[in-house]
């Protein structure tokens, strides 16, 4: 089957378009034939190495152990090991396979079961893939990390992109008012995803402006956390799911030390893979709560551009790959 692979930390052109075996699901795992797949900035670390602590914890030091890319897909069971009783073959599931060694961008994947749901009915498998970690992410920070309530001030730093997109709609599905920050060509896009306020960081620092928030779910954590403190309510909580390679140390060493009793709060927000949030995101998307938003699309065989464009960090919503 084909598969991109790569096997040195760096750019777009370290990956390729290689045959590999076709794999077997074990006892427990279903087998999938890939229909789409979407690239995530968690891919551009693992390619890059542009965080340390990818080569620090697991990833391989001068060269990756793990030669495969990709988390989320959508596609068609194709096979199903003995222990499986969810899926059977034919279903059209999507899912998030980073836990298991990622590897969704080939033409299929075998992995546990629990990393997939039914495909949302009313979308196709391109718009399927571009949900699972972006749409986890923005989830869980804003439901189990923050516990977002109605009538709160929510603010998404990084509004435009995969996690943002969601963010922002998840947050005004919890009843949030909601400020999204993105750049002067992004505004319209954001706007229609239903934000209340917009701020174009090329025109203003929303942390200078004076006003407070309850929340400020960082997707690009820029600003230095003293910045972020500022621009909190006495009671709010900054929470970072993305950014600087210094952004993250600061919040991962200094968040638990700057962070107030009874008072402001910085969290950092790591997305786990839950089977029942995909299939809570698949009702919402059936409902016509949240929707997936596509930038490009490309072939696998144009994968490095795609990984080229991801990697400019200009994306508006997800980048998608396809098997055909």
């Amino acid at each position: 089957m084909k598969a991109i692979i790569y096997d040195k930390y760096g750019s777009a052109e370290m990956i390729q378009v290689t045959d590999i075996p076709k794999p077997d699901p074990g006892e427990d795992e279903i087998l999938v034939k890939v229909m789409a797949a979407s690239l995530n900035a968690y891919d551009w670390h693992f390619l890059s190495a542009d965080i340390f602590l990818i080569r620090l914890m697991g990833g391989g030091l001068l060269r990756p152990k793990n030669t495969r890319l990709g988390a989320d897909l959508a596609g068609r069971v194709e096979s199903v090991g003995k222990n499986i009783h969810q899926f059977k073959p034919g279903d059209e599931v999507y899912g998030e396979i980073g836990a298991w060694g990622n590897g969704a961008f080939a033409e299929f994947v075998a992995a546990p079961e629990r990393a997939f749901a039914l495909k949302p009915a009313n979308l196709s498998f391109e718009q399927s893939a571009a949900v699972p970690m972006a749409a986890i992410t923005a989830l869980q920070a804003l439901r189990d990390t923050a516990r977002v309530q109605p009538g709160q001030k929510v603010l998404i730093n990084g509004a435009s992109g995969g996690v943002g997109t969601f963010a922002v709609q998840i947050a005004k599905y919890y009843g949030a008012e909601v400020t999204a920050v993105c750049s002067t060509g992004k505004m319209e896009m954001v706007r229609s995803l239903g934000a209340d306020h917009i701020i174009d960081y090329t025109k203003e620092d929303f942390t200078k402006s004076g006003q407070k928030y309850d929340l400020i779910l960082a997707v690009n954590g820029y600003h230095p956390i003293s910045a972020y403190k500022r621009a909190l309510m006495p009671e709010g909580m900054y929470a970072m799911a993305g950014g600087s390679m210094r952004q993250i140390f600061e919040c991962a060493l200094l968040g638990q030390r700057l962070s107030e009793s009874g008072g402001r709060r910085m969290k950092t927000v790591s997305a786990k893979i839950k089977q029942a949030d995909l299939i809570f995101l698949k009702e919402l998307l059936e409902a016509g709560s949240i929707v997936p938003i596509i930038d490009r699309t490309y072939p696998l065989s144009e994968a490095k551009e795609a990984m080229r464009y991801l990697g400019t960090g200009h994306a508006r919503g997800k980048i998608v790959l396809t098997m055909a």
